[in-house]
């Protein structure tokens, strides 16, 4: 009797400790209109190509080239940066999120291309976890539906490691699908990708400071696809919420 007795505290003990390592949660810090640092998110990296697609290439090298786009504007426009990768280098993901946590004053922007097997499938996603990065997700969702001819596939609540574990706002941007074949070619082309930059800096901006501060500066002017060649472009470096969906993979 005394051993089973033993036997079924101990299962609740088990039970108990695992409940509590499932519901725990990372408060995080409301920084979403006087944050002072963008950590700014390359996707992938190193051993971790991400998505691979003939029309698109590897993410690691489409996420990289616009992250690098993005930290310059932001930097323009007057923003403390710091990047998780500045070069094709394997970090893991509770790395990324220990620097992002490490500043004392931030929000984090992690940019990604989406993929699909259905080369139909195009469009823009953004994804975020906590309330205060909410609206941060709506902004750069709306920005880069701008750009001619997007699609607008939402802006989703997700469990990806990297939002769950952030203690300030923080976003996952998914810039277009490299599987699909006019997105994938998009995401090669190096005007696009400084176009991409420039809609997502706008948001983070203008959600820092408000509407109408951000400003392209006069050698990096973009104009969408179509519409006349970009000044001195930098040559290439090599509604509601709903869930994620289950195919998307970042954790």
């Amino acid at each position: 009797m005394l051993r089973s007795v033993g036997r079924l505290l101990v299962f609740a003990l088990a039970g108990l400790l695992a409940a509590c390592a499932t519901g725990r949660k990372t408060i995080t810090k409301d920084t979403s209109k006087t944050f002072k640092t963008v950590v700014v998110d390359a996707g992938h990296g190193g051993k971790d190509t991400g998505a691979y697609r003939r029309f698109g290439g590897a993410e690691k090298v489409a996420t990289l080239d616009v992250a690098k786009r993005l930290e310059r504007k932001l930097r323009e426009s007057q923003l403390n940066t710091v990047m998780t990768r500045s070069s094709d280098v394997f970090i893991p993901l509770d790395e990324r999120v220990a620097i992002e946590n490490s500043q004392k004053s931030a929000i984090f922007v992690s940019i990604h291309f989406n993929d699909s097997r259905r080369r139909g499938v195009h469009g823009f996603e953004t994804y975020y976890r906590s309330a205060n990065s909410a609206e941060l997700a709506n902004r750069i969702q709306s920005k880069l539906m701008t750009i001619p001819h997007s699609m607008d596939r939402g802006i989703h609540t997700a469990n990806f490691r990297v939002l769950r574990l952030a203690m300030y706002p923080a976003v996952l941007v998914e810039c277009g699908f490299l599987s699909n074949r006019r997105e994938g070619n998009e995401a090669r082309d190096a005007e696009y990708r400084e176009l991409l930059a420039d809609r997502i800096a706008e948001a983070i901006v203008e959600q820092r400071y408000g509407p109408g501060i951000y400003r392209v500066s006069g050698d990096n002017v973009v104009k969408p696809p179509g519409e006349g060649p970009t000044p001195n472009a930098e040559p290439t470096s090599s509604e509601g919420a709903g869930p994620a969906p289950s195919a998307l993979r970042h954790d």
